[in-house]
């Protein structure tokens, strides 16, 4: 049984969203004490969560960025903020998506549904591991792990998805509609800044591994990963 920590101050609407998640087969886990999220998420390793961004003590974004320094379980907004730029800070603090209050209880169970099975797929375990290879790059889409030379780093599901797309055209430029339609199967929130969120925060991760240079920007077009298996070619000739 999957175990969901819900973060919600609203102790009428925590109550009944998580009476509704247990009736759909997850066990859920209210944070009692706003001052120690971090320390409960530690102590139950869920393996998803449910945040509120207005919040005692400190808010959704500052404990979002906290167990992204631990975990790349997906991170799920519920909030009744509900302006593109608020959607935007979510994401830029680690979120995996963004419901906003008032919301129907279908509508956040098949979201959650959602991002538990690319989080972690029914039939991981018994298949080979995925692997998305350009030259000396290697992405693992399953755990989102980047590696280049000699060195890793860990990505969000949003930002694998991201990488992903680029690398099985790398050398050829994949338009800002398309990442988006791939990243985002429900698109009627996402303005253009939320696509440049996800594409500053991987230029991020590049930067760590040394290949800040790989990921172009294609003016009035879209992003092109470089062929790092050709530039490898040439550089031997």
């Amino acid at each position: 049984m999957q175990s969901i920590l819900l973060v919600e101050d609203d102790a009428k609407l925590a109550g009944l969203l998580c009476e509704y998640l247990i009736r759909n087969g997850f066990q859920v886990q209210i944070v009692a004490d706003f001052r120690h999220v971090l320390d409960e998420f530690v102590q139950i390793v869920p393996n998803l969560v449910l945040m509120d961004v207005n919040l005692p003590q400190f808010d959704g974004y500052y404990w979002c960025r906290q167990i992204r320094s631990h975990s790349i379980c997906p991170i799920l907004f519920i909030s009744a903020r509900d302006s593109g730029m608020d959607r935007v800070m979510a994401l830029e603090h680690g979120a995996d998506d963004y419901i906003t209050k008032p919301f129907q209880y279908e509508v956040v169970l098949a979201k959650v549904r959602s991002h538990l099975r690319r989080a972690y797929g029914m039939y991981a375990a018994v298949q080979p591991e995925m692997k998305v290879k350009n030259g000396p790059m290697l992405l693992y889409p399953e755990r989102y792990v980047l590696e280049y030379d000699g060195h890793s780093v860990e990505l969000t599901q949003k930002e694998s998805v991201l990488v992903e797309a680029l690398m099985a055209k790398a050398g050829r430029v994949v338009g800002r509609e398309r990442l988006l339609e791939l990243m985002w199967e429900d698109q009627h929130f996402i303005d253009d800044n939320t696509l440049n969120v996800y594409i500053t925060r991987v230029r991020r991760k590049l930067k760590d591994l040394g290949a800040e240079e790989v990921l172009e920007t294609v003016r009035g077009a879209g992003y092109r990963l470089l062929d790092l298996k050709s530039l490898a070619h040439e550089d031997r000739q």
